[in-house]
């Protein structure tokens, strides 16, 4: 996500007396917008056949979910990540 797409590196990090590595106010804030700027992106849901926004996925399979507990439903599709 961020990493990879080179949004943070070793300046985003600070060492601390004893060796601990932590991560800079501004480092967090890259990682926060790169988050909510991801949870915005649209995927093909594979079982609902939808177009669904990545941050809605846990509360689109909780409903699949739902569904199977309560009998509405003979199987619970999981949602598996490429």
């Amino acid at each position: 996500m961020t990493i990879n797409s080179k949004k943070i590196n070793h300046k985003d990090f600070y060492e601390k007396e004893g060796g601990a590595i932590l991560m800079t106010d501004d480092g967090r804030k890259k990682i926060l917008v790169a988050w909510q700027e991801r949870k915005k992106e649209v995927v093909m849901h594979p079982f609902l056949k939808e177009k669904i926004e990545i941050g809605l996925i846990p509360f689109a399979q909780a409903q699949l979910l739902a569904r199977f507990i309560r009998g509405d439903a003979k199987e619970y599709p999981p949602f598996l990540c490429k």
